[in-house]
């Protein structure tokens, strides 16, 4: 139960890169502030507008890939919540070259709320979680923080572009944040023309761990990722869901819920053998037709698993290709 991933599912089911690389290729130094930086800034947030300091310099990054977000925009967070469990500098590889610093690792679920004031931070960044009015008020005693947009309802909701856009304004570059989000997009775009047959198809994304499989439905960043390839969540799935959680439990008996044109399924907390291994899921008429996908590669699957633009673009190169392997033309 080490796994913070682990822990945010069995959760899920109890309850239902100073410099980087910026959008243009050009490297900009996080202790710069934008030309015309305005003294600060207002930003729109599912509990209200947050006042935050121009040109933050002591970020905390609390939410799921808050950190690679604000790593892409050049900034260097002092601490962040290693939510899969990277270790290192709780970043994905994608982004660990962008973190010249080593930052301060945080808990994930259960908030210090003394280690973070002990920081002293100016910025807290939160815009992927599980969206706790509770928590977003102890950590506003601290220092601004920013949440999940405005009309979020569900948790860890928050879109990869909603999180480029919360953390790109409350940096002040909200020009380098929509770059970003433009390159993504047209990484899909590209993505899409190159395999038309995606269109239309159903898919179901699941997961397995401690011996029990879940689907994963709209509103969660592993879905978004396949419908902005052109597929669409298989109803039956859907239809599981509360419309309050990203992910539903599948009981094994169930586990043909999980059968669709494509079926992508990964292992967390462990290596992918029990999965090639089982029998009930390897009868599946999707795997029986060669279009079930095990990600067996925990890079891969924590790319995917992301929801940041730059984990995204990784599982764009790298996923996509296997994605079309067991995709019907």
């Amino acid at each position: 139960m080490n796994n913070p991933l682990r822990r945010l599912a069995l959760a899920a089911v109890a309850a239902a890169v100073g410099l980087t690389v910026a959008a243009c290729g050009q490297v900009q130094d996080s202790s710069t502030p934008p030309s015309g930086a305005a003294a600060s800034t207002s930003v729109d947030t599912l509990f209200g507008a947050v006042e935050v300091p121009a040109n933050p310099q002591r970020v905390v990054a609390l939410g799921w890939s808050d950190a690679e977000a604000a790593l892409a925009l050049g900034v260097q967070p002092i601490a962040v919540s290693d939510w899969l469990a990277f270790g290192g500098k709780g970043v994905g590889p994608w982004a660990e070259s962008l973190s010249t610093t080593s930052p301060t690792i945080l808990p994930t679920l259960e908030l210090n709320y003394e280690q973070i004031s002990a920081l002293n931070p100016d910025l807290i960044l939160n815009t992927r979680s599980d969206n706790s009015k509770e928590k977003f008020d102890e950590l506003s005693k601290i220092a601004p923080t920013v949440s999940a947009p405005a009309g979020t309802t569900i948790q860890y909701g928050t879109t990869w572009q909603q999180q480029m856009q919360q953390v790109s304004a409350a940096l002040g570059r909200k020009e380098q944040g929509d770059a970003l989000i433009a390159e993504t997009d047209a990484a899909f775009s590209a993505a899409r023309t190159a395999h038309p047959n995606f269109a239309g198809k159903t898919v179901g994304v699941g997961s397995f761990f401690s011996d029990s499989y879940g689907a994963y439905v709209d509103g969660d960043s592993r879905v978004d990722f396949m419908k902005s390839l052109g597929f669409v969540n298989k109803p039956e799935i859907q239809a599981l869901s509360d419309g309050s959680s990203f992910y539903v439990q599948v009981a094994r008996e169930n586990i043909e819920q999980l059968s669709a044109d494509t079926t992508v399924i990964f292992p967390i907390g462990g290596d992918a053998s029990a999965l090639k291994a089982d029998p009930v899921l390897n009868q599946l008429p999707v795997a029986q037709a060669g279009h079930l996908l095990i990600i067996d590669d925990p890079v891969l699957a924590n790319a995917f698993s992301s929801g940041s633009t730059l984990g995204t673009k990784y599982a764009i190169d790298h996923a996509v290709p296997l994605i079309a392997q067991h995709t019907a033309s």
